[in-house]
């Protein structure tokens, strides 16, 4: 018994001289050495003394600010004193950090230097072929009939220009081809009349009876077969008046089709449409007339060229999607209707916010035809509309009129949905310090992997790209302002 009291004496003895060693080496290393230039422990609290407190605040809840210390109404956690802004050397700043090159180093820290340079963007859209609507050729009932063979019977088929598509019997054209043979025969009796209002009439009633039957869908060379036979046919052969694939066969053998009754479809696939959804914030990069590169994942590494056609006016309120229309040449017919593709449209900034694209610089556009492209006014050669500048689609009217903007990497703000806040790398007054000061800027479009700058940075400066995240985190702890709590936020004429 009387060991183990011996025991625990030299044991609180021997702590004791060991806490009188630790606080000698705490002391130590918080003293300044001469000639060292770093500041006591001591001399920074004196220093903290001798300013100002402004208010104090909850590290968790920096919206409380009262003017003695106590606890937090909310959490209840000790209130911090927030001391009046200091010099650049410090981190007192309302807005401001400051690291040791230590503390620099484990904050990984990264900054890039704001610039003038020119900015490009592209989008990527993705979307579905489908058939050019002003393409499309309606085979319909020209007369009343029967159709007494289908020549085309399924969708699908190719047909071209002249080739056969229905036999159809109709009395009405029946009586045409009898009215018509009669005519002739009645113009070649009139020649022996010395009459001429008779051998007018009966040229005018040939006119009409020749007319009629065009009228009822019969070429040409179908009407030249009727003279040199002398008699009417009872089933006169419908051609298709268009080069194309059947899309829609809506006639059937046997069956009495009326006046304007749709038969066939024909669809030329050697030009398509695709139908592009872009985001909202996307639209400000895409125009009318600009050059879209189309890939498809059944010819892999081949692209198809296109234009902008045609941009909706309106947004699609389930999918948050404006609709874009882009015409594609397609001679090989590769893109077959609902197939999926992927677009690329590439954007390049220009003078006055405007688009910058070579072909389209300075030049005239058809605004029915974007394929429609002149150096000069005019008119279009497939519509007669009067051409229209590209500037007023926007694009810059000059080739050389390539602008540079300033800009910053993507990483570089702190976006919160309604501000954008970056952190600016500051020199200090002493050497190994790193300050790092908030600010609030305005930010333009994103463009690729920068940002465009509208307002609150200037050329040169470095911003954070790496690591702003840590120093806004601990503006947050110090109740300063930060990503989340605005106020207070410098700019750039502080």
């Amino acid at each position: 018994m009387f060991k183990g009291k011996i025991v625990i004496v030299g044991i609180v003895i021997a702590g004791m001289v060991v806490g009188i060693f630790i606080g000698r080496g705490c002391r130590d290393v918080s003293q300044k050495e001469p000639g060292t230039g770093e500041v006591s422990s001591q001399e920074k609290m004196s220093g903290e003394r001798s300013r100002a407190i402004r208010y104090w605040t909850c590290s968790m809840h920096p919206q409380i600010k009262l003017p003695k210390p106590g606890k937090c109404p909310i959490c209840a956690m000790n209130l911090i004193p927030i001391y009046e802004q200091g010099d650049a050397g410090d981190d007192q700043g309302e807005v401001s950090l400051t690291l040791s090159e230590t503390g620099h180093k484990l904050a990984e820290i990264q900054t890039s230097e704001v610039k003038y340079q020119q900015a490009s963007n592209e989008v990527r859209l993705v979307g579905k072929v489908d058939y050019d609507e002003t393409r499309l050729s309606h085979i319909s009932a020209w007369i009343a009939g029967r159709i007494d063979r289908l020549y085309v019977d399924f969708t699908g088929t190719k047909v071209r220009r002249g080739d056969h598509l229905i036999k159809l019997y109709s009395p009405e054209l029946l009586a045409t081809q009898e009215e018509y043979i009669q005519a002739v025969k009645n113009l070649e009796e009139s020649k022996k009349s010395q009459l001429s209002v008779i051998r007018d009439t009966s040229r005018a009633t040939l006119n009409s009876a020749k007319e009629k039957l065009r009228l009822y869908g019969i070429t040409g060379e179908q009407i030249e077969e009727i003279l040199k036979r002398g008699a009417p046919d009872e089933h006169m052969t419908i051609t298709s008046p268009a080069t194309g694939t059947v899309i829609h066969k809506n006639g059937f053998e046997g069956m009495y089709v009326k006046t304007g009754d749709k038969i066939y479809t024909i669809a030329d696939l050697t030009r398509v449409w695709l139908y592009l959804d872009a985001y909202e914030s996307d639209i400000q990069w895409l125009h009318y007339g600009q050059h879209v590169v189309v890939v498809a994942e059944s010819y892999p590494g081949e692209t198809f060229q296109g234009k902008i056609a045609f941009i909706d006016p309106f947004v699609n309120e389930k999918t948050r999607t404006i609709k874009l229309r882009v015409n594609v040449d397609n001679k090989d017919e590769k893109l077959k209707p609902g197939m999926f593709v992927r677009a690329a449209i590439k954007s390049v900034t220009g003078d006055g916010d405007r688009i910058y694209e070579q072909d389209l610089a300075g030049r005239w556009i058809c605004p029915m035809h974007p394929d429609v492209i002149k150096n000069e006014q005019g008119t279009c050669d497939v519509c007669g509309m009067n051409l229209i500048k590209t500037s007023e689609f926007g694009f810059a009217d000059k080739p050389t009129m390539q602008k540079k903007v300033l800009v910053i990497p993507k990483t570089a703000p702190l976006i919160t949905g309604k501000r954008a806040v970056v952190y600016v790398e500051r020199t200090g007054t002493k050497t190994g310090i790193h300050r790092y000061e908030g600010r609030e800027i305005l930010l333009g479009p994103r463009a690729g992997d920068y940002y465009i700058v509208l307002s609150g940075l200037k050329q040169g400066e470095k911003v954070v790209t790496s690591g702003n995240f840590k120093i806004d985190s601990a503006l947050q702890i110090q109740a300063k302002p930060s990503m989340m709590n605005p106020a207070g936020f410098y700019n750039e004429t502080d």
